[in-house]
């Protein structure tokens, strides 16, 4: 099913105001290693730490009175979740949010205390899911998905807008990739602004559902384990509407990287740009560092979440790399 670039303009105008025009700035000591200009969206500065705040807040201002009423749910690695229920709060609509047993344990604190129901099941985002939709069964409220929904995919492409206004001599976009909400939006608003600009995906080696996906040129299931990047993690949905076409369509590659990359990652950006980023939002740093993209410049690489567990944070800038599957 298509979606049009007018709907990430009106996407623009309901949310402006209620999310951050976040900031872009070069990294220098990445640029000089790699050896183009590579800038830095900071999309974890965000509202509730992550991009999802995009999206979340143009589904819920999208919602008739009747969907207001009833409430919002959705299943959630935990950033998706978070948004929801800051941006139902805002509106005043209930939501409910579904989560994995996988799903860290101060990304469920953050959304009980915006005053949301959850409901920690099973250990996968499929759970998750199945959990949901037995709660609409139950109650008729509606599903606000984290990626495969028109005005969650629309919201999110205002940050794709604002990459090419701020920084419109951009060859190379590196978008962190999971279910495809993020990607698709984004690559969206920048190939309409200017088709030369390559779009890259870029995903974690366990568990990368879109990878696997594209591969086998349907949506697949795919085994979830836990990861650095757990905000990566989980299905594209087997009955996938949107993100898995616009995915095939707009990204030009995608690009795996290890748990030691990642780790990597999330230290060269404590200690070269002080900043505290997740395993998820560290993922295009590590295709960079470890040569696994050839950017043609200037770049720009999405930071697209803050969210990490502050003691695993420690862990990794110590020098550790955390096998989080043996330890689940």
């Amino acid at each position: 099913m298509t979606i049009a670039f007018t709907q990430v303009l009106e996407a623009r105008k309901r949310i402006a105001g209620r999310i951050l025009r976040t900031p872009m700035r070069e990294a220098a000591a990445l640029s000089e290693r790699v050896g183009v200009v590579v800038r830095l969206k900071y999309e974890h500065h965000q509202t509730t730490g992550s991009f999802k705040l995009r999206g979340a807040t143009n589904a819920i201002l999208s919602l008739d009175r009747t969907a207001r009423e009833a409430g919002v749910i959705a299943a959630s690695t935990g950033n998706h979740g978070r948004a929801l229920a800051y941006a139902a709060r805002l509106s005043g609509v209930p939501a409910a949010i579904c989560m994995s047993k996988l799903v860290p344990h101060n990304k469920r604190q953050a959304i009980q205390a915006l005053g949301a129901e959850i409901h920690i099941v099973g250990s996968s985002q499929d759970d998750a899911q199945a959990e949901a939709e037995r709660l609409i069964a139950a109650r008729g409220m509606t599903m606000v998905p984290p990626f495969d929904m028109a005005d969650v995919i629309a919201g999110q492409g205002t940050l794709g807008l604002e990459i090419m206004e701020d920084a419109p001599d951009t060859l190379t976009v590196l978008v962190p990739l999971s279910g495809g909400g993020l990607i698709s939006g984004t690559a969206l608003a920048v190939k309409t602004l200017n088709p030369n600009v390559r779009v890259i995906g870029v995903t974690m080696e366990r568990g990368a559902a879109m990878q696997a996906s594209i591969d086998a040129g349907r949506p697949v299931a795919v085994e979830e384990v836990a990861t650095l990047a757990d905000s990566l993690g989980g299905g594209i949905g087997l009955a996938n509407r949107h993100t898995f076409e616009m995915t095939r369509r707009y990204v030009d590659e995608i690009v795996l990287v290890s748990e030691a990359e990642i780790a990597a990652a999330i230290r060269t950006a404590y200690f070269e740009e002080g900043e505290v980023i997740e395993g998820a939002a560290a993922v295009g740093i590590a295709a960079l560092d470890a040569r696994k993209v050839k950017p043609v410049g200037p770049v720009v690489v999405v930071l697209s979440g803050k969210n990490i567990d502050m003691a695993l944070h420690r862990r990794i800038i110590l020098g550790e790399t955390p096998d989080l599957s043996a330890e689940a």
